[in-house]
Parts: C-alpha cells; sequence; structure tokens
C-alpha cells in the first residue's frame, strides 16, 4: 500500500509540475509579446477615427469553434453540435523527421486574427491604435455613390491586417504537442504597404484568373455557394465564391456593392485569406496532406475555415448553438446588432482554421 501511494503522489506531482511548466512557459510567451507590442506602441498613437480592444480571450472568444476533436479519423471526443468537414478516414499514421508513429486526431485551430478598417494603419485587434509605419498607404479610396437607373448602390475600399496569433499554443489550450501552431504572435500581413492592394492593374498579375469568373455567368453560379454555406459549408469546387457575401475576387480592397459593415468585412476577411494563399504566406494543414505537417495551397479551400467576431461585439452569444460560422455564410442572423456606426467601421475577427495532424510519439 505505501509502494502504491507513494507511486500515486509522484504521478501527481509529475502532473502538478507538469501544468506549472505550461503555465510559466506560456505567460511568459504572454510576456515578450506584451513587451514586443509595447515597444510597437511607442511609435503609435490614438486618432479619433481609429477604433478597436485588445480583446479578452478568456470572455471574447467563442471557444466551443474549436470542436469537434475527433481521433481515429472520425470518432468524437468532444463535439457539442458544432459544424465540421470530412475527415481522412485513416486511423493510424505515420510522419517522419523525427519519426512519429500515432493516431490521427482532428481539430479547428484559433491561430490567426484579422482586422478590417476604413482607416489606414488603424490595429483594431491591438488597441485601437495607429502605427506609424514610415510608408504611405497604397490607397486613397473613399466609399462612393453609384447611381444605376433609380437605384443607389455604394462602393467601398478597406484596409486589412493579418495576424499569426496562436491563441492554443500561448494558452495551452485542448492539446499540447506540434499539432498546435508553433510560430509567435507577428503581423503577418498589411495591405497598407502592398502595391497591388490598391491598384487594379497589378492585382491582376496576382490573381489573373479574376477576369475569367468575373462575368455574369460566372458570378450567377455562386447562388449555389450562398445556399451550400448557409445550410453547412461552401463549395471548394467554386473557389471564385465568397458565398452570400459576394465574390471573392478582385483580391483587393475594393467592393463594388457595400451593403453593411458585417458583410463587408465578412468578405475582406475571406480575401485576405485567399490573397494570403495566392501569395504563399497562408498554408494549409487540412485533410490527408496535412496529417505530417503544413503544405501550400494556391487556390484556398474555403471549407477549412471558421470565423468569430471579436470587435465591436464579440460573437460568444449562441445561434442555433454556434457562435462562429464558416467562410461564406449569410450575415443575416448572426451580424445583427454588431455593426455601432457611431465608434467607426473598424472590425477585428479570430480564424479558426481546420487542423488534421499525427499525433503520437517520436521514435
Amino acid at each position: 500500500m505505501s509502494d502504491n501511494k507513494g507511486r500515486c503522489w509522484q504521478l501527481k506531482n509529475w502532473h502538478s509540475e507538469r501544468a506549472g511548466r505550461r503555465l510559466v512557459n506560456g505567460l511568459v510567451m504572454l510576456a515578450g509579446f506584451v513587451v514586443a507590442w509595447m515597444g510597437t506602441a511607442l511609435n503609435a498613437h490614438a486618432d479619433p477615427t481609429c477604433y478597436g480592444r485588445f480583446p479578452n480571450y478568456v470572455t471574447d472568444v467563442c471557444w466551443s469553434c474549436a470542436f469537434p476533436i475527433k481521433v481515429f479519423g472520425n470518432v468524437a471526443l468532444i463535439s457539442q453540435s458544432q459544424e465540421d468537414t470530412a475527415n481522412p478516414n485513416t486511423k493510424l499514421c505515420a510522419c517522419g523527421n523525427p519519426p512519429t508513429i500515432g493516431t490521427t486526431i482532428s481539430f479547428w485551430e484559433a491561430a490567426r486574427m484579422a482586422d478590417v478598417t476604413k482607416t489606414p494603419y488603424c490595429f483594431v485587434g491591438l488597441g485601437g491604435v495607429k502605427i506609424d509605419a514610415g510608408v504611405n498607404s497604397m490607397q486613397f479610396g473613399q466609399i462612393d455613390n453609384h447611381s444605376s437607373g433609380i437605384r443607389t448602390t455604394r462602393g467601398a475600399f478597406r484596409h486589412v491586417h493579418w495576424y499569426v496569433n496562436p491563441l492554443m499554443t500561448l494558452l495551452g489550450v485542448l492539446v499540447d504537442s506540434h499539432c498546435t501552431e508553433r510560430q509567435g504572435f507577428d503581423i503577418a500581413y498589411m495591405s497598407e504597404i502592398d502595391p497591388s492592394y490598391g491598384d487594379d492593374e497589378l492585382e491582376g498579375i496576382l490573381n489573373p484568373d479574376a477576369f475569367i469568373f468575373g462575368g455574369v455567368v460566372a458570378q450567377g453560379a455562386c447562388s449555389a455557394d450562398c445556399v451550400s454555406s448557409t445550410v453547412g459549408f461552401g463549395r471548394s469546387e467554386m473557389f471564385w465564391c465568397a458565398g452570400c457575401n459576394g465574390s471573392l475576387y478582385p483580391l483587393g480592397g475594393s467592393i463594388q456593392t457595400w451593403i453593411g459593415g458585417v458583410q463587408g468585412s465578412s468578405l475582406m476577411v475571406q480575401r485576405a485569406s485567399a490573397r494570403l494563399h495566392r501569395m504563399l504566406t497562408n498554408w494549409s494543414a487540412y485533410g490527408s496532406d496535412g496529417l505530417c505537417g503544413y503544405y501550400p495551397q494556391i487556390l484556398m479551400d474555403k471549407t477549412q475555415y471558421k470565423y468569430s467576431m471579436l470587435y465591436p461585439v464579440p460573437q460568444t452569444r449562441k445561434i442555433a448553438g454556434r457562435c462562429c460560422q464558416p467562410f461564406g455564410r449569410s450575415t443575416i442572423l448572426w451580424g445583427a446588432g454588431r455593426e455601432i456606426p457611431q465608434i467607426g467601421e473598424d472590425f477585428s475577427y479570430l480564424i479558426f482554421r481546420k487542423r488534421n495532424c499525427c499525433e503520437g510519439a517520436s521514435l
């Protein structure tokens, strides 16, 4: 009995030490990020046209979006009735360098964050500050009214900031392994310093296929993608469509028809993700090809993403048991009451990326 008690005490002590190390490591990484951000903020200043808030990752995040967690292909450990895409049927897997043998696991990883703003260099997710990058914005467009018969449509231009934000690694959520993002917090993309973002001719070099799928027939087919993304996930073969949010092309900041802030910012988040896939900045870890690591994907498969609003109104109240949505879903239901014109037209979103991984022991 004494030996058993000793072993139990040692096991308990080992778990306590391991949890303590994880907590300390997480706090150190978070402190490092705060120090780095404060150093950047020395060149930042408040602006009456820039709004935002540094998110509270406990109260502002829809953590149920990380579910379902599945192993052995499609065996659900935790579901909470969250939406999911198909997983590889492989139950056991093996990867090399270092050699790893284990089982397949899948979940939705909170790994990216995006700002959509009308004001150049307004970093919504960093507290609503303007950071002087020392480079003039490449776009000078404002909202314009365009008359068409008896109707008046409004075009718009929005800037996007894309962050690497590995929350699950920083906070030690769900799994503590190589299956979560290993990068540190970083600003991966700023549209203001991209010369092609506001230039339609340069934009055509990055996505020449926009001329093919910009016609009436191709755009009309997007109605099927809208229906599909409303009842589930969008249609991956319709890569030029953003579901009910509009056309994915062009991948720049111009929106021909501005319906509302939530719809427009949702469209810009999808365009930014597709743009970064095209620039080989965003990589995928979805499906059988992602079991052993990330791989480039020039044409974004939009079904590997879900997103949730962080600002101005955190999307934590569930509708039909969910508080996030796949790319392309209509904003009519979940977007109600989430645009506040009095404080500007700035938005921030958390991006959940589908992760298929081989989780096991290294040899």
